[in-house]
């Protein structure tokens, strides 16, 4: 990769950050608004991490929840594609890259609450339970106990929604 490459890809990251700032300010229309213009720009086939990133923080900008599903879905489809070392958008075939596991439990208990949301609790009780299986990855620090002590509340919650019970397994494991 030459500099002026990395220097470009710097410059994403730090635009999406600033969006992301005036999202945590609580100007989410700006903040929506500037993560519309840096996604018009790298698009559905962009850098899996900027895609990942992008559509993470404009899930959270989003009014309607179903927007905000689809915007979480996106950032997972796009962790999937980092994953898999391939970037371009193709869902992984296998394990995750050691760097990318810690992101899935984020994405998933982000996607529980998208389906809690929307009144779907089957489908945020499965990833509810993949966030759980996933938070191994977390460090031992501000980060991983913040995302583990958030799936806990959501647990929680999920434990007092009609047809409670313990999340089930992934499919995958079932």
């Amino acid at each position: 990769m030459t500099e002026q490459q990395e220097a470009s890809e710097d410059a994403v990251m730090t635009r999406i950050g600033q969006a992301v700032i005036l999202l945590h300010a609580g100007d989410r229309e700006e903040a929506r608004n500037r993560l519309g213009e840096i996604w018009q720009e790298i698009g559905e086939e962009g850098d899996s991490l900027h895609r990942c990133t992008l559509a993470h923080y404009m899930a959270d900008a989003q009014d309607d929840p179903a927007d905000e599903l689809a915007w979480d879905l996106r950032a997972l489809t796009a962790a999937d594609a980092l994953g898999d070392g391939r970037g371009n958008g193709r869902r992984a075939q296998r394990e995750p890259l050691p760097a990318m596991r810690v992101f899935y439990p984020s994405l998933h208990l982000s996607l529980a609450a998208d389906y809690l949301k929307l009144q779907r609790p089957e489908a945020a009780r499965v990833h509810l339970a993949r966030a759980r299986a996933a938070a191994g990855a977390l460090s031992d620090d501000g980060y991983g106990n913040g995302v583990r002590a958030a799936i806990t509340r959501l647990e929680r919650r999920l434990a007092a929604e009609p047809g409670a019970g313990r999340p089930r397994p992934f499919p995958e494991q079932s």
